[in-house]
């Protein structure tokens, strides 16, 4: 995701909002463990789902929404 979000101009601080799809509900404590170190407060919005036969047999996809260029705090 860093890649993909540098590619366009922008960066991980910059996530405003995440979506989670989980192939089993089950792991959701896992996943909450390694999202913590990616992001900081203020966290991204977040929603997560339970999502049966996610491509490529994949037990997690993430969607980002990110700001590009300068973010300013008001």
């Amino acid at each position: 995701m860093a890649a993909v979000l540098k590619a366009a101009g922008s960066d991980m601080s910059k996530v405003v909002k995440t979506t989670v799809l989980l192939a089993d509900m089950n792991d959701f404590a896992r996943v909450n463990a390694i999202y913590a170190k990616h992001f900081s407060e203020p966290f991204p919005a977040r929603a997560c789902y339970q999502a049966a036969g996610l491509p490529k047999q994949a037990l997690v996809e993430i969607e980002a929404v990110a700001a590009v260029g300068d973010v300013k705090d008001e």
